[in-house]
């Protein structure tokens, strides 16, 4: 079988388009190479970074001349040039990574939808981008001989938002990279000396924008350190790059009273709140290592690939919620109501009261993580493009 994938949304760079979406295609590419079959994949991406593992001779990448890490020339390119290459390379398959279609071609086709947050918190986003999402998207879940959702939650969302049979919408997970685990404890006092971090720290890490709650959990934290001795010598650090409506953010924190005068300010005596911008992958599981817990107060989430690399990491794990960071925690975090900010706090103190909280969590979290891997993601992503040409419904 060939294989054409569409991996235009793919970034290695320092920037918020690296987090998420990119994440998926790049550690999915990954294990789709390392799985060695007779299947033959060639990914279209415009990121020349990015490189095939050594030694696996299944997926081919192409890198395309054109200006497609742009919005407006990628949609160009998947609707127009996507077509003619998946037709040059006598394609068997497309395979679109995020949300999205070549409409115009004959090729069957198996898409991926991370979520429908366009369509559930349709305010959250620039109208513009909003209507392309949920235009195309719709158009293309539609057009696919398969659908893969990434949560029981996202497929619930396709088939009731777009009418889709169950038949041809398959849930197949997100992993976990083998770098995310406990790390030694010399390496991660190193790391927090290096990064003039403090003992004690709450950790949020994804995009600074309005869909990940972050002034709902900047409030209960100003709350909890004027409420409670227990926080007075825990920071918290946002962590992640800057999306849209971003200033809101660093505007609240300021008007509690949490931040300097400069969004970067270094900690101090008392609370204080550090932004420390997009963090690479591979410094990842330090940062969560170092933390006391892991804080993902999410309005809404697909998935929640950062809450897993927490637990993975052996960090307890405090999220919102929301119907999939619950089915990915499992009984593994600390659930609180997603605009209840009283059982936000609760949820930090009980975290640094309750004797042996921290440790079950940690230890919950290592098991629960253990479920997900991106070869598992890798043979069920296969199994699906086998189903889409093979099956009929």
């Amino acid at each position: 079988m060939k294989v054409v994938v569409n991996a235009q949304l793919l970034h290695t760079g320092g920037s918020y388009r690296s987090a998420g979406v990119s994440s998926y295609a790049r550690n999915l590419l990954t294990a789709l190479a390392a799985q060695n079959g007779e299947h033959e994949l060639t990914a279209f991406l415009n990121d020349r970074n990015f490189r095939c593992p050594q030694g696996h001779q299944g997926l081919h990448l192409r890198y395309t001349r054109w200006p497609a890490a742009a919005p407006l020339p990628r949609i160009i390119w998947e609707q127009t040039a996507l077509p003619l290459a998946a037709r040059a390379e006598k394609a068997d398959l497309v395979h679109g990574l995020v949300n999205t279609l070549p409409l115009a071609s004959n090729v069957p086709g198996v898409v991926t939808v991370h979520d429908l947050s366009f369509l559930r918190l349709p305010e959250r986003f620039p109208r513009l981008k909003q209507l392309y999402l949920a235009r195309l998207c719709r158009a293309s879940v539609r057009k696919a001989q398969r659908v893969i959702a990434v949560s029981r939650q996202t497929a619930a969302d396709v088939r009731e938002h777009f009418g889709v049979d169950s038949r041809r919408v398959e849930v197949v997970y997100n992993g976990v990279g083998e770098r995310f685990g406990p790390l030694p404890a010399q390496d991660v006092l190193d790391f927090r000396r290096r990064k003039g971090l403090p003992q004690k720290y709450l950790l949020y890490v994804g995009t600074l924008e309005p869909r990940k709650n972050l002034p709902h959990l900047l409030r209960a934290y100003a709350d909890w350190q004027a409420n409670s001795t227990t926080g007075r010598d825990v920071a918290l650090v946002l962590a992640g790059a800057k999306g849209w409506h971003y200033r809101e953010i660093f505007d609240l924190a300021a008007e509690l009273g949490l931040t300097g005068p400069m969004e970067s300010a270094p900690f101090e005596q008392g609370p204080m709140v550090q932004f420390p911008g997009f963090v690479p992958e591979e410094e990842l599981c330090l940062w969560y290592n170092a933390a006391a817990a892991f804080v993902y107060p999410s309005l809404f989430e697909g998935f929640g690939l950062p809450l897993l690399e927490a637990m993975a990491s052996g960090t307890p794990v405090i999220c919102s919620d929301a119907p999939s960071l619950q089915e990915v925690a499992g009984d593994a975090a600390l659930v609180v109501p997603v605009q209840d900010r009283p059982a936000l706090q609760n949820a930090f103190e009980r975290l640094f009261t309750e004797p042996g909280l921290a440790a079950e969590l940690r230890s919950r979290g290592i098991r629960q993580a253990g479920r997900f891997s991106w070869q598992r993601a890798a043979a069920e992503t296969i199994d699906v493009y086998e189903s889409a040409l093979h099956r009929s419904d």
